[in-house]
């Protein structure tokens, strides 16, 4: 009994540490656009050439690594796809099954941790290096708002590079993994567009918006957070770093699985199941 009531007592430690650090987090972007539309001292260009070198970094510089792992996979599902459904008699829903799991599931998912693994690593320990050699202290003495000229910028740069990268993700995959598979499986072309073009609705493209703009969001919020979370110690830095890498998979992961679920329990209450 002693040993259930202290897992309890632990996990509700745990979920108000979870409450108290995503507060801490939405704090964190009201600031930064507060600041940015009040505190002009930094100018909006220096805002904008800041954005612009994000952009570059973390949707630019990560396309061949984007445009590999979105081969791979839309040749994997092609291929699965169209293997099981042969089986099955219902080779025409091979544009459902790509849609559901591909445009839906796989492509922000896998594009939030790629940018995770690059940029939200980079920034991380870049927002740590320069609280830890008092740079933005010095930003501060010459009154420059740190969230105007250092969070907003990343965040608002990272939101739009990973809506461009999860497109792009798309894309390729679609065009792409049919290319490659038709080395190893016959499929008309005509068959194949047809297939996607029924598939896709209106939801699908909110759905593609909300995962991503969020999750770009995320990510660049919770780095910077916890960059900006180092004292006065370099060695503080790693561990920063750790850290947000852990919180962003969990955040996106969790708001990723939450999207689908109401997403799904909508459907189930629309044809009557719940």
């Amino acid at each position: 009994m002693n040993y259930l009531l202290s897992q309890i007592d632990g996990m509700g430690r745990f979920v108000t540490k979870q409450l108290e650090y995503t507060f801490h987090v939405l704090m964190m972007v009201y600031l930064s656009f507060r600041a940015t539309i009040l505190d002009q001292a930094q100018g909006l260009r220096t805002i904008v050439s800041v954005i612009s070198a994000q952009i570059y970094f973390t949707g630019f510089q990560a396309l061949p690594l984007i445009t590999t792992l979105a081969l791979t996979t839309g040749g994997i599902l092609i291929l699965q796809g169209m293997g099981n459904l042969t089986l099955l008699g219902g080779t025409g829903m091979i544009g459902n099954f790509l849609v559901v799991v591909l445009v839906r599931e796989v492509a922000p998912l896998l594009t939030a941790l790629v940018v995770i693994a690059r940029s939200g690593t980079a920034v991380a320990s870049e927002v740590g290096n320069m609280r830890a050699n008092r740079e933005i202290d010095a930003l501060e003495s010459m009154g420059i708002n740190p969230l105007s000229f250092i969070v907003f910028p990343r965040v608002l740069g990272g939101v739009i590079s990973v809506m461009c990268l999860a497109f792009y993700f798309i894309v390729i995959s679609l065009i792409g993994g049919f290319l490659i598979t038709r080395f190893l499986h016959s499929m008309p072309l005509n068959f194949y567009t047809e297939s996607l073009l029924n598939a896709f609705a209106k939801e699908d493209v909110l759905i593609f918006i909300l995962k991503n703009s969020f999750s770009g969001m995320i990510i660049f919020v919770v780095c910077c957070y916890q960059g900006l979370s180092v004292k006065k110690s370099p060695h503080e830095v790693p561990q920063a770093t750790t850290q947000a890498v852990v919180n962003s998979i969990i955040f996106v992961t969790m708001f990723n699985l939450a999207v689908t679920a109401l997403v799904y329990i909508g459907k189930l209450k629309e044809i009557g199941v719940i």
